[in-house]
């Protein structure tokens, strides 16, 4: 499903020029079935973290797998504001010529490659399917139990922590969207310059690899229980997160507070990283994907 998600939404990705140039309508369209394979991605993410994590480095392995969806941002807009500039095609059209390729070759290695769980991998050494059975538990690599949909609906654990996964998207999306346009409606730079400018706002995102790797060292045995430490990270990292957005409205054209405030506003969000798609794993699981599917649509 992961796979075949990223395939469909690279072709996509190469059909939107030609869509774009021969009707509104059939570019929207495409934009709405990008959304829905899109919608795919999150939850099979966490099915296959659930059977491919031992529980004491969760934090960490998401932390590592999502740092990986940072470096994409960086990477995507610092190459997409150089091709909208100097691309081939007319310029903007070579940004989803590119990435559209990148992603068709990638889901081809992927579906070589990659298998749901240790237990059905054919190319592991019989030493790694015995730790994973060891971590994890012969039974829950493999396990597909019915899904207590009553007791995941009025848990108030899971609307807790849907409400926090919508603050944290809503904030995270926002600066996605809107950082290029604040970059070159507000200081006037040109694509390249807003591209390089927002990518080193994104930079700070490298930092939820050391702030999952944090999280799981305070929930070691003899430290802080796992309750504690997914409140402090949600509760730190909102409070910053929103102080930093609050002042930016306040610092007029400068440009290199502006880049630096926005920068602190990603550094504090990445802190809250580590509970919002982290504590779905916490709470179940082997239902770990259908929570995040869940939460992720609320």
């Amino acid at each position: 499903m992961f796979g075949g998600c990223i395939l469909v939404s690279s072709v996509i990705s190469l059909l939107k020029p030609p869509a774009a140039r021969a009707h509104f309508g059939v570019f929207l369209f495409l934009r709405v079935l990008l959304g829905l394979c899109e919608g795919f991605l999150w939850p099979s993410v966490h099915a296959l973290i659930a059977r491919w994590s031992a529980p004491k480095y969760r934090s960490t392995v998401v932390a590592f797998i999502f740092w990986g969806f940072a470096l994409g941002i960086v990477v995507g807009m610092l190459v997409s504001g150089i091709l909208c500039d100097h691309g081939f095609a007319g310029g903007w059209p070579s940004v989803f010529y590119v990435f559209g390729m990148v992603g068709c070759v990638w889901s081809a290695a992927w579906f070589l490659l990659c298998y749901d769980s240790p237990a059905t991998h054919p190319r592991i050494s019989t030493t790694e399917r015995e730790y994973w059975e060891q971590m994890i538990g012969t039974i829950e690599l493999v396990a597909r139990p019915p899904t207590p949909w009553r007791k995941i609906f009025t848990s108030i654990p899971v609307w807790a922590l849907t409400v926090a996964l919508f603050v944290y998207s809503w904030g995270f999306s926002m600066t996605v969207t809107w950082i290029p346009v604040f970059m070159r409606d507000v200081f006037g730079f040109n694509m390249t310059n807003s591209g390089v400018f927002s990518a080193v706002s994104f930079l700070a995102m490298v930092c939820i690899v050391p702030v999952g790797w944090f999280a799981d060292w305070l929930r070691s045995p003899g430290r802080l229980s796992t309750n504690v430490v997914r409140k402090i990270f949600c509760t730190t990292g909102f409070v910053l997160a929103a102080c930093m957005l609050i002042v930016v409205g306040y610092i007029g054209c400068n440009r290199a507070v502006a880049v630096s405030l926005m920068f602190l506003f990603i550094f504090c969000s990445s802190i809250s990283f580590s509970v919002v798609l982290v504590n779905q794993l916490d709470l179940a699981p082997l239902h770990a994907g259908k929570i995040m599917g869940l939460t992720k649509f609320l």
